[in-house]
């Protein structure tokens, strides 16, 4: 008799519609609307880009309490509740007349919609259903952010050229509610909820000792309390946040910077494209090589990786050679393309499945600190000097210091040795 397909993998597709809206909506749209906006209400760019450092204090506390909600409750109430703010935060932009009105539209209530579907829900959701194959799971799943950028910046760009700024917020809106309601309803807690078992196994394979691995990190679970007292906790917090700013800042300012250069929008909204294209096709490869190999190393290369991109992007943009602009972008997509599954399977390899959530919740604050200023101190650094490059160059540095720390951050020891060894 064939079995049923197992329920995790259509929490997989959900996640990888709800990563592509979030992070799409969140990060990669906005350089298509910055020029257009600046030059209908006369901001600067600084003043632009704060609402994503706005946006990232709204995502770090939102974070905090959302953990918790999905270790406990699941899913699927949290990002029913997180789509209706997003579409109603989208549809409203096309009434912005003011930039306190931006900062709260944008940096407050489209944040926060954002943050309800988005990564910490739909990955701590899979880690729950995924423990031998989570790094493969997330990886795909991961592949709607990247294809955020394949679809979302030409779009974004295609409809303010022709529709206007205002009214292309609208379709952004609507197409957000088109998506996101029904792979919200797809969304369940854990597998144990449902009488089965991490990655699909049966009852007779877990009885085998193929489900070990599972049990083993359900047993050894850190609490949020006792996560916040290791070493390994806030270091991870650094050596993540560092990694993060470089698409923060990228996703957000590639598109004024490379016009800025002498580049037109189309051209430049398709380098966001090309390296959205490795950063899709290439999450697979790293999540294949995540479950068969040590997940640190990999890691540190794919953070190095996107910090040697950045410098390439910074000369090829000074050269103004375009096909070698492209093919850094294309290796910039190729090292981002790791930043989600590494991450993901690194918190769940160091802390544990069980209260997940909580944790992931936790270091949100600190993590998104680190960021929260980049995009606004670049944008600022633009205003004053006439240029990008400089800050460009310290982001760029930041990846590879990245990479070095993740690369020998120790994972806490396992709860059961350090009881062991108290006694």
């Amino acid at each position: 008799m064939q079995r049923p397909i197992y329920y995790g993998y259509y929490i997989v597709g959900a996640a990888f519609v709800a990563q592509f809206v979030a992070i799409g909506i969140y990060s990669y749209v906005l350089g298509a609307f910055m020029e257009p906006m600046l030059t209908e209400l006369g901001w600067t760019r600084a003043d632009f880009t704060l609402t994503r450092t706005i946006g990232q204090g709204v995502m770090a506390a939102v974070g905090f309490y959302v953990g918790t909600k999905v270790d406990r409750l699941g899913g699927r109430p949290i990002m029913l509740t997180g789509a209706t703010i997003l579409v109603a935060g989208l549809c409203m932009h096309t009434w912005i007349q003011s930039l306190w009105m931006w900062w709260l539209l944008n940096g407050v209530v489209v944040t926060v919609g954002c943050a309800m579907i988005g990564n910490l829900v739909v990955n701590v959701t899979l880690s729950k259903w995924f423990v031998v194959n989570r790094g493969i799971v997330v990886a795909i799943a991961a592949m709607g952010v990247s294809f955020g950028g394949i679809v979302l910046t030409p779009l974004a760009t295609y409809l303010v050229d022709t529709i206007g700024w205002r009214q292309a917020w609208v379709v952004l809106g609507i197409g957000s509610a088109v998506l996101l309601y029904p792979v919200a309803l797809i969304m369940r807690r854990a597998p144990e909820d449902f009488g089965l078992y991490p990655d699909g196994l049966n009852s007779q394979q877990v009885a085998a000792g193929e489900g070990d691995r599972a049990q083993t990190e359900f047993a050894n679970s850190y609490t949020r309390a006792e996560a916040l007292r290791t070493f390994s906790f806030y270091a991870l917090v650094v050596a993540f946040g560092c990694f993060s700013v470089n698409i923060i800042v990228v996703l957000l300012l590639a598109l004024p910077y490379l016009t800025d250069n002498g580049l037109s929008r189309e051209i430049a909204a398709w380098a966001i494209a090309v390296a959205s294209v490795p950063a899709m096709l290439s999450k697979p490869v790293w999540g294949y090589l995540i479950d068969r190999s040590p997940v640190k190393p990999l890691a540190a290369i794919s953070a190095s990786i996107c910090g040697v991109a950045l410098f390439c992007i910074i000369f090829a943009v000074a050269a103004q050679e375009i096909f070698w602009i492209y093919a850094a972008f294309f290796l910039l997509g190729t090292g981002w393309g790791g930043m989600i599954p590494m991450q993901e399977v690194i918190w769940a390899s160091f802390f544990g499945r069980r209260y997940l959530g909580s944790i992931r919740g936790a270091a949100m604050p600190y993590a998104l600190a680190l960021g929260a200023a980049a995009p606004w101190l670049v944008s600022y650094y633009r205003d004053v000097t006439g240029e990008y490059a400089g800050a460009l160059l310290l982001v760029a540095g930041l990846n590879v210091a990245s990479g070095v720390m993740i690369f020998f951050v120790p994972p806490p020891k396992q709860k059961g040795s350090a009881q062991s060894s108290a006694a």
